[in-house]
């Protein structure tokens, strides 16, 4: 953002600012970013600003449109944008879910300290590798039924539990809507998508996605830290993946498919990227039912991936340690949109790059965490540090209980490999003693931590903000990568 955009923002405290709707023509509701002095430099270098701008004109939009501060530039909505349109004849965007459906987070804690699995730390990671296929177009050792698939697709993480006996209850029960979003509609899934999707499920993925390997070095919280499973000096594994190309081709058919329509429905978008339906009309129920099938895939493939990462375990430190667990603390969602109630009304939340931090009080909070508030991750990049962090009630009016999903880009992947030389990073990273299992050096450089924000000023926006307190630091000592 330059001097001059700076002079029409108001800062409403500290870390939020507010651009009014005479910013712009268009534009129906105010939109609303969290940063401080150094990330409103950042977010003025790419078009995340002006595409948070076009949001704050989607018909039936209200409140106002808010980035999180690790907000950078995306397909059509910025990556961290977040906004709510009043159903049922406010719009529902796939810019502003993506293409990864329901990519997301899962924390494992396990019961052992790091100091003590120091020995079998390589073997451990190297293990992962093996056991669980990464990269682009990956295929995983479970190929899905016709029937099979469809219920992965209506019931989600309950499948792969229930049915196949891959998981325990608990992991359901920490898991944000139960490991399954409702309304999903397998009809709207294409063929194309399925056969993308059917031996998928169980694989890591490329670009961004990863396992870590962390150990828990500081406590903010510790009541907090304590409801979760959290102790100081505690080994961890952090699991992010979506919904891999079963969700990818579900958002390219229904952009296309909206594309086609959304002028019939008086709306022209400012931006192509930004194409849009009523979520009430045929067009758009079909993709709101289509990505809750997606996102039950997300939720599934998470699944999976925990239980290999429990064999791993066993595997490997059993022998050494009676009965290790890795216990799932939660699994939140990221793009995804989801019907709630905000103000009485019953609107759709588009989360693009950003998840849900309910509070203590909190709607659909598992039992568990009632008074407490929900687990809230966000992950610096491979090098650096990530955090856990808890909900709080103020965000529902701040950020319709939403938080930022990770750092945020810095860098372009294209940028960052100019700049950054795998195999370099790969020798300091495990200079410093961080054990690296990537196939290319070349996705290594993507995902440099030089390509992202600051994590810990990213997270301090987010604690002064209110929308969030933080909870645990955690730093990675092992790192899996497609």
């Amino acid at each position: 953002m330059t001097a001059m955009d700076l002079t029409r923002a108001r800062r409403i405290d500290e870390v939020t600012w507010e651009l009014g709707t005479e910013y712009a023509p268009g534009m129906i509701v105010p939109v609303r970013f969290l940063a401080d002095e150094l990330l409103v430099g950042q977010i003025g270098t790419d078009r995340s600003l002006e595409q948070l701008i076009n949001v704050a004109m989607l018909p039936g939009i209200t409140r106002f449109a808010i980035g999180m501060p690790d907000l950078h530039e995306g397909y059509g909505f910025p990556v961290g944008g977040v906004a709510a349109t009043l159903t049922p004849d406010g719009v529902i965007s796939p810019g502003g879910i993506g293409f990864d459906i329901n990519c997301g987070v899962r924390l494992l804690a396990t019961n052992l300290e790091l100091a003590r699995i120091t020995p079998w730390l390589e073997t451990f990671v190297h293990e992962l590798s093996r056991a669980i296929p990464t990269g682009y177009g990956r295929h995983g050792r479970l190929v899905l039924e016709r029937h099979q698939l469809e219920r992965v697709l209506l019931e989600g993480a309950g499948y792969v539990v229930r049915e196949l006996g891959l998981g325990v209850p608990a992991d359901l029960t920490r898991c944000e809507g139960s490991g399954q979003l409702p309304d999903a509609e397998p009809a709207g899934v294409s063929a194309r998508a399925r056969e993308r999707g059917e031996d998928q499920l169980g694989t890591l993925g490329g670009g961004n996605h990863f396992i870590e390997v962390q150990r828990v070095v500081q406590l903010y919280d510790e009541p907090a830290a304590r409801a979760f499973g959290l102790f100081k000096g505690q080994l961890t594994v952090l699991i992010h993946t979506g919904s891999r190309g079963l969700g990818h081709q579900v958002c390219l058919d229904h952009l296309g498919v909206m594309d086609r329509v959304s002028g019939s429905y008086g709306f022209t978008p400012p931006d192509r990227q930004l194409a849009c339906v009523p979520f009430g009309s045929p067009e758009g129920r079909s993709y709101f039912g289509a990505m809750c099938a997606a996102a039950n895939f997300a939720f599934a493939n998470r699944q999976l991936l925990t239980h290999r990462v429990r064999q791993v375990l066993g595997r490997i430190l059993g022998p050494h340690f009676p009965h290790p667990v890795a216990s799932t603390v939660y699994d939140v969602a990221h793009n995804t949109a989801k019907l709630e109630s905000h103000g009485g009304r019953l609107v759709c939340v588009h989360r693009k790059g950003a998840t849900r931090a309910l509070g203590p009080s909190g709607f659909e909070l598992p039992d568990v965490y009632r008074g407490v508030g929900q687990p809230v991750f966000i992950p610096g990049s491979m090098g650096t540090a990530s955090y856990v962090l808890v909900g709080t009630d103020e965000s529902a009016e701040l950020s319709f209980s939403s938080c930022c999903h990770g750092a945020g880009r810095a860098l372009s992947r294209t940028a960052a490999k100019h700049q950054v030389q795998g195999h370099v990073l790969r020798k300091e990273l495990e200079a410093r003693g961080i054990v690296v299992r990537c196939p290319s050096n070349l996705e290594l450089a993507e995902e440099a931590p030089a390509a992202y924000k600051d994590i810990d000023r990213v997270v301090e926006v987010v604690a002064r903000a209110g929308i969030a307190r933080k909870v645990a630091r955690l730093e990675p000592v092992g790192v899996l990568k497609g």
